[in-house]
């Protein structure tokens, strides 16, 4: 881990493009200000944590093997289909009777 000391209106850079600047500190807290690219994520550590328990949550209970084994042979049943249309299907040789 890094450690740095920085006062109110001094700043680090993190990369090319993201900057952290101390707005205030103000008792206990400090104000920090983040200037990232808008494609970039930026959440309190509780919420990732949070938003990461839900992601690992949804994808354990989200899909029963029954209906996953379902899908997955609907799907089979689909593409033999489709395939089976393509390979009937005679070139056109350009003749006519």
């Amino acid at each position: 881990m890094l450690i740095l000391t920085r006062k109110s209106d001094e700043s680090i850079i993190i990369g090319n493009n993201i900057k952290v600047k101390v707005l205030k500190v103000q008792g206990n807290q400090v104000h920090l200000g983040i200037d990232a690219p808008r494609d970039f994520s930026i959440f309190r550590e509780e919420i990732f944590e949070q938003i990461r328990a839900e992601n690992a949550n949804a994808v354990q209970n989200d899909i029963e093997p029954a209906k996953l084994a379902e899908l997955e042979n609907c799907l089979t049943g689909l593409k033999n289909l489709l395939f089976s249309e393509d390979e009937e299907q005679e070139p056109e040789t350009g003749k006519k009777d």
